[in-house]
């Protein structure tokens, strides 16, 4: 939190501003209210006198060159042809001789006993509760949690997905990004954006898969609404929500259109950015359902889909999408809630919370699932409901996928069906994971390869192995494999596990904003309890476990994986057919 205020009131600062002027917000505001009281169009003048009438002005366009990746390509090789041909036959063996010393310093363990470092027994062995109460509000369950939020109120919804037409799936991320952005009730967009920043702290609405804690094959499928807003504006916020749900606005073509492009656009440009995360996607998708759906809603088939949705002419036909995908979606009877408050503000916030579930009460609709190869199991974690799907027809199968894309290097990765979050062996593959990637993939990947980042992780059931800015794709998966033999070989110490299982409980005992208190409960069901129980099995792994997960799960004829790589031409790939190449 310091480092955001000092980054606030650092520009003014080194120009020798007040500092303590800076962060007196209160005055500043209660002036700008003084302002507006007194001239109604302070803003507007405002706005007329620094923008509109200020001739100080530059225009600057630019426009992208479309041979920019082959004239970068030839001039980095014509550079490097020139610095080779300048070397002399000392300077080449001096390079060589350099790079084998370098090597032998790679391969090198380093002493870090000199560090000052924490230990296992420093850890505490149990996690504090975090109390939570379930109830019913309009007939809707309610996770409620005190916190002190400083007067806040936060608002989270989870929509079922389940009676949702496959048809309808593809659109589920577009529907999402644009619901809170079209208008609503009384309100065209603009006047919408306007009251959501003047009424709340944001509205958003994702779509979000959670893999059950016991079984694989098991998930849970919807769209999270989260919001939030001081206390005061508590009838503000819900008034919009019930906007949304009851008149959203789909018509506007030109508005969706502009909206499509922006999704269209964000996609495409988060590959560059995050190509390692879409590699995982696509490498899970054969392994789990809720690897298949994740895919679905945001890997490589979404940007595909919303490539092509913006190159349509006539949005028409996904304007008629969008009020059926609303129907489904923002439904009461497929919803359940979480609240986080202070205690003076929880019996405030559920009332008004009953109101809008009232308001939205015209919009309740029984609609049963439609698709055949799904079967709906209602869980109650402690009356909290949620509906699991369970996939009739899915057969885990080994993939591996290549997209061909213009960059200069690969994002890869491996992924392969383990166990669900409550079994005896997940704490095992976590700590391997973490271990894998300190003392083995680091130094293979990122050190000897290269790529700018690479490790490997355990999360919602899959072991998965990754390389990030990879200039090394085959060799990556060659690395992937030798980090395996690695762990089956048992070459660690006690010390290694050690730093695994520290660098894993930071990230377990990291810190959690009183916002988000009891949400991880809430959106999967995992309760205090079963943390507990695996903080225990965390704390209980050992050499010999280590080798046993490893060989279980990871060795040769013993796993079921999925492979992706996001990449420039790869010759190797191309003519190898167990490849399919995107």
């Amino acid at each position: 939190m310091w480092e955001v205020c000092l980054d606030y009131i650092a520009s003014s600062w080194n120009h020798d501003g007040n500092p303590v002027e800076m962060l007196q917000l209160s005055n500043s505001v209660a002036e700008f209210r003084r302002a507006l009281e007194e001239n109604p169009r302070f803003l507007q003048d405002k706005v007329q006198h620094y923008f509109k009438e200020n001739t100080h002005r530059l225009t600057l366009s630019m426009s992208p060159d479309k041979a920019y990746l082959e004239k970068q390509a030839k001039a980095e090789e014509e550079k490097l042809q020139k610095k080779i041909g300048a070397l002399s036959d000392a300077d080449r063996k001096e390079i060589y001789e350099k790079g084998l010393e370098l090597l032998v310093a790679q391969s090198e363990n380093q002493d870090a006993s000199c560090l000052p470092a924490l230990k296992v027994s420093d850890i505490e062995p149990t996690m504090p509760i975090t109390p939570v109460q379930i109830s019913t509000v309009g007939g809707v369950p309610v996770q409620c949690c005190e916190q002190p939020t400083n007067g806040l109120v936060y608002f989270r919804a989870m929509c079922s997905l389940n009676t949702l037409p496959e048809d309808l799936r593809l659109y589920i991320p577009l529907f999402c990004s644009i619901i809170t952005k079209m208008g609503c009730g009384a309100l065209d967009y603009r006047q919408q954006a306007q009251q959501m920043d003047l009424r709340t702290g944001g509205m958003s609405v994702s779509p979000l898969v959670t893999a059950d804690s016991t079984q694989l094959d098991m998930y849970e499928q919807g769209v999270l609404l989260y919001s939030s807003c001081l206390d005061r504006n508590l009838p503000h916020m819900f008034q919009l929500w019930s906007d949304i749900f009851n008149s959203s606005h789909f018509d506007d073509k030109e508005r969706l259109r502009v909206l499509v492009m922006m999704s269209a656009q964000e996609l495409a440009n988060g590959i560059s950015d995050s190509g390692h995360m879409y590699a995982m996607t696509r490498a899970a998708r054969h392994l789990t359902p809720a690897g298949d759906l994740n895919e679905t809603f945001g890997g490589m088939e979404q940007v595909k889909f919303m490539k092509k949705m913006a190159e349509m002419s006539d949005l028409d036909k996904v304007i008629r999408m969008l009020p059926r995908i609303k129907k489904h979606i923002l439904n009461p009877d497929n919803m359940r809630c979480a609240i986080n408050t202070t205690p003076q503000k929880m019996s405030n916030t559920s009332a008004h919370l009953e109101t809008f579930m009232k308001d939205v009460a015209g919009t309740r609709k029984t609609r049963k699932p439609v698709r055949t190869n799904i079967i709906e199991v209602r869980l109650n974690w402690t009356n909290n409901q949620c509906r699991i799907c369970v996939e009739l027809n899915f057969q885990p199968c080994q993939m591996k996928t290549f997209f061909q894309l213009p960059f200069p290097v690969n994002f890869v990765s491996e992924s392969i069906r383990a166990v669900p979050f409550s079994h005896e062996d997940y704490a095992s593959l976590g700590i391997l994971a973490r271990m894998m990637t300190a003392k083995f993939l680091h130094g293979e990947i990122r050190e000897k390869g290269g790529a700018y980042g690479g490790g490997a992780r355990m999360a919602g059931g899959l072991f998965t192995f990754y390389s990030y800015r990879d200039p090394n794709a085959v060799q990556t998966l060659s690395a992937f494999r030798r980090g395996v033999d690695w762990a089956k070989s048992g070459r660690f110490t006690l010390q290694d596990i050690d730093e695994a299982k520290l660098s894993v409980f930071s990230a377990v005992d990291s810190p959690v904003a009183p916002a988000s208190k009891g949400i991880g409960r809430f959106l999967s069901g995992v309760t205090d309890e079963m943390l507990q129980e695996h903080r225990e099995r965390l704390f209980a792994v050992t050499h010999k476990s280590l080798l046993d997960v490893a060989e279980r799960y990871l060795g040769a004829g013993h796993r079921t994986c999925g492979v992706a790589i996001l990449g420039p031409e790869n010759e190797t790939i191309k003519n190898d057919p167990s490849w399919i190449v995107k």
